[in-house]
């Protein structure tokens, strides 16, 4: 990441800190710079428990596909989504969104998606492209996959990710999806990563209940 858009990302956190932005909204909708296709995410009620063994549940950050549109790196949150759900699509199963505002840790809100997920088995995503496969009966700190250095993940990595959460959910045992580790990456982006989560974290709301979401990429 160059220093111009380093100096950029930190201007408009501050600015958005000095203006008192923040509100999160029932309706969401990010157009990615350079991407086709954009998310549309609107709140449907209250998240349910499912009753339905052949789902994954995919809980979304407060600012996905509204304040934030691309991961840590760029890649379009549009194109995450295509990707996760495709994964999940070619093992025949189905999914469903759930937006947490209690929490944006990713590990909380993969956990939270597995407690609510008729197969036990759910997805976190951030906002910059952290990723957690949870397993409903495992301690909120335990998970099956963790994907934590998000500038080094791709779209592939996320196809395999909504893949290998299907395969769990079919009560399968997949080959874990390959982490790659650049000892560079943590120094590289933790000042813009530290940003990010400011600028996430401005949406929380512990007396707002989970979110059901109707996600589309258009």
């Amino acid at each position: 990441m160059d220093e111009k858009t380093l100096r950029r990302i930190i201007e408009e956190v501050l600015n958005e800190v000095a203006s008192g932005q923040g509100t999160a909204t029932a309706v969401a909708t990010a157009a990615p710079l350079g991407s086709g296709s954009h998310l549309e995410i609107t709140e449907t009620g209250p998240a349910q428990r499912g009753t339905d063994p052949r789902e994954v549940v995919i809980a979304l950050s407060p600012a996905f596909g509204g304040k934030m549109t691309q991961t840590i790196v760029g890649i379009p949150l549009a194109d995450v989504i295509k990707e996760v759900t495709a994964g999940i699509e070619e093992e025949g199963l189905k999914y469903r969104f759930i937006r947490l505002y209690r929490t944006a840790d990713v590990g909380f809100m993969a956990h939270e998606a597995a407690k609510l997920s008729g197969s036990g088995i759910g997805i976190g995503i951030q906002s910059r492209g952290t990723t957690v496969i949870h397993q409903r009966d495992l301690p909120p700190l335990s998970n099956l996959e963790l994907f934590p250095q998000a500038p080094l993940m791709d779209l592939s990595t996320f196809r395999a990710i909504g893949k290998n959460a299907a395969m769990y959910a079919k009560n399968e045992s997949p080959t874990p999806v390959p982490v790659r580790n650049d000892f560079m990456a943590r120094p590289s982006y933790q000042a813009v990563a530290a940003l990010l989560h400011i600028k996430e974290t401005q949406l929380l709301d512990p007396n707002k209940k989970t979110q059901e979401l109707r996600v589309e990429v258009k």
